[in-house]
């Protein structure tokens, strides 16, 4: 079989890649297969899938291999996929959350002796990076979480430094009240990015059918990469929006 438009179970079964445009993988790609039952995903399309890929010189990993109800969810690529009450709802998954609370609490743990500034200078990209990796999905209150567990943090890291002191003094020399937010951790010069402060704009899928290899669809291309600059993080590198087409994969 052929896992294209003239597929069989192309009305069953939805898999993001088309073998007519000439798409290729690399050796560790990952996949998510969709289908209406257990039964068709099991019987026909994994065994199809693992005929596609040998005839290109490649195998199902089957230690990694699962097939889960949509109303059970899973985790892909740091975003776990859920349907709630027949939404459908991505969100960080629960691997991701931990590990950026734990790389924060890292650096602070290892700098009780830095100055303040320096401190936040090293957090900022940590905190600030992981929320834009996430702006496109259901985020907001786990950004609001972190936040509020980063602040545990830094309050503890500031109280350990002037353990002789009162909160209140503590509060006054590490934190200031701006922008309507009362805890603000600054030394005056630069300030603990909140993730809180990201905007979450929901992610646009390219259309099905588009091929940037078509001169004929350059001006949809164009206009969505126009977008995306407008959309895009101050952080985000210039090169990602380069107005040239790609080079066709030989």
């Amino acid at each position: 079989g052929r896992l294209d438009r003239r597929s069989r179970m192309s009305g069953d079964v939805h898999v993001r890649f088309c073998e007519r445009l000439g798409g290729r993988f690399l050796g560790a790609t990952r996949l998510i297969i969709t289908g209406v039952s257990r039964a068709l995903l099991e019987a026909h399309v994994k065994p199809l899938v693992v005929q596609f890929l040998k005839e290109r010189g490649l195998e199902l990993a089957e230690e990694k291999t699962r097939i889960v109800h949509i109303d059970q969810g899973f985790d892909f690529l740091g975003f776990n996929v859920r349907k709630y009450q027949g939404k459908l709802l991505i969100k960080p998954a629960a691997s991701s959350i931990a590990a950026v609370k734990e790389r924060v609490q890292g650096i602070i743990r290892t700098g009780k002796g830095l100055p303040q500034g320096v401190l936040i200078r090293r957090l900022n990209p940590v905190i600030r990076g992981w929320g834009n990796d996430y702006r496109h999905v259901v985020s907001k209150d786990i950004f609001n979480d972190i936040d509020h567990a980063i602040w545990r943090m830094t309050w503890n890291w500031a109280k350990r430094r002037h353990s002789q002191r009162t909160r209140r003094w503590v509060k006054e020399r590490y934190y200031t009240r701006k922008a309507g937010y009362d805890w603000v951790f600054t030394d005056g010069s630069v300030d603990l990015f909140r993730m809180l402060s990201i905007p979450i704009r929901r992610h646009v899928r390219i259309r099905a059918a588009a091929n940037p290899y078509d001169s004929a669809q350059a001006s949809y291309f164009a206009a969505r990469r126009a977008r995306h600059r407008q959309e895009a993080p101050k952080s985000a590198p210039k090169w990602l929006f380069c107005d040239a087409p790609p080079s066709r994969p030989r």
